[in-house]
């Protein structure tokens, strides 16, 4: 009976151990799934804010090649350097991410697109300044950039889709509540963003 209760309680200590090492292993393994897909959402963040940065960088080579155009209606480029102004003044810590800082970040975003489109609207009116190299320049710039900065964004919404799922799946989302690790917002395109920029042409 001794050597039963001996055994006994040693096929016990053996279990006990062996279950520790498999939570211990799946525990590891689960937080670095965490840490990695959240590598991920902030690489493709800064993707994203690369893009917006291009466009804001614009900016500057199109407010003098307006400039030059002494009857050009300063309000409207005043309002775009205003814009930009905003819209480069807004930052996200991707690692603390927000629905409110997302929404704040576009806002932002929106009102320089708003503005632009606005200026090239009031340069139809400047043909001069419409044929000018240098706005054509800015016109297949832009083009592009609005291109990237919509491919940028469904990147980033893909990352975020698989982090949220890592998050909130059976059993990974009761270490992600121990790990303090949330789910991240999605990029919501503005209304109309799933067209082509109208950056108008001769």
């Amino acid at each position: 009976m001794r050597n039963k209760g001996c055994l006994s309680a040693g096929t016990i200590g053996i279990a006990l151990v062996v279950i520790a090492a498999v939570l211990f292993f799946w525990g590891k393994n689960a937080y670095n799934s965490f840490v990695q897909g959240e590598q991920k959402v902030n690489a493709r963040w800064s993707n994203v804010e690369t893009v917006y940065q291009k466009r804001a960088n614009l900016i500057p080579n199109l407010e003098r090649t307006v400039k030059s155009y002494a009857q050009f209606e300063q309000e409207t480029l005043t309002g775009v350097i205003e814009a930009r102004s905003k819209a480069t003044s807004v930052t996200i810590d991707p690692t603390n991410m927000t629905e409110a800082d997302l929404a704040r970040f576009q806002s932002a975003q929106g009102e320089l697109s708003g503005a632009l489109s606005r200026l090239m609207a009031v340069v139809e009116q400047y043909p001069n300044l419409k044929a000018d190299q240098q706005y054509l320049n800015f016109q297949r710039e832009y083009t592009a950039i609005e291109n990237s900065i919509r491919a940028e964004t469904v990147t980033f919404n893909g990352s975020v889709e698989e982090y949220n799922n890592l998050v909130k799946t059976f059993p990974n989302n009761v270490l992600a509540g121990v790990f303090n690790k949330a789910e991240k917002p999605y990029f919501k395109a503005a209304v109309g963003a799933q067209e082509a920029p109208e950056v108008f042409s001769n």
